[in-house]
């Protein structure tokens, strides 16, 4: 160290030496360059592996929202059936271990948005509602389920259902299951 030539004496400059300088401008070793290069791989890799899942997440979601719209579609559409026309057409069952399970066209509209619409089953099941003692039915009320399965893109099968009383008087409000 050199002592500064300034008016104050406690100012001292430090002087490289030519070694020193030689040393500091040889860049980063091999160790160093590895741990970096794992470093990046690992948030990367996490990276593509969250968004993946997120993607999975949205795509779910999608298919739990068009189910929805497609059931509560298929309601109004019911709602605006007679009860002769449902007593005939979805022939109700005794009770729900024995009730008519039928297949249910998914309407042409939903297979336009990508191809959620086409990876989605619909069933319909329909018996007699159970009367006041719980058991036998009056024959008054038909309860319908409506259930729509479809499979991920991990090939996951999910499904989501919807019930509904439809007696006389006409079509209940529905709920989800």
């Amino acid at each position: 160290m050199k002592r500064s030539t300034t008016s104050t004496p406690c100012h001292w400059t430090a002087v490289a030496s030519p070694q020193r300088r030689h040393l500091s401008s040889r860049g980063f070793t091999l160790i160093e360059v590895l741990a970096a290069a794992f470093v990046m791989t690992v948030a990367i890799g996490s990276s593509l592996i969250v968004l993946g899942r997120g993607f999975a997440s949205l795509d779910s979601a999608r298919c739990v929202s068009y189910a929805s719209q497609i059931m509560q579609s298929e309601f109004e559409k019911m709602r605006l059936t007679t009860w002769t026309d449902v007593r005939t057409n979805y022939s109700p069952g005794v009770d729900a271990d024995h009730a008519t399970v039928a297949d249910v066209t998914i309407d042409p509209a939903y297979f336009n948005v990508g191809d959620v619409g086409s990876r989605m089953t619909m069933k319909r099941s329909a018996y007699w509602a159970p009367g006041h003692d719980g058991v036998t039915g009056d024959h008054e009320v038909v309860l319908v389920k409506l259930t729509i399965e479809w499979s991920t893109r991990d090939r996951r099968t999910l499904h989501r259902s919807y019930v509904t009383y439809y007696g006389m008087a006409g079509l209940y409000d529905y709920f989800i299951l």
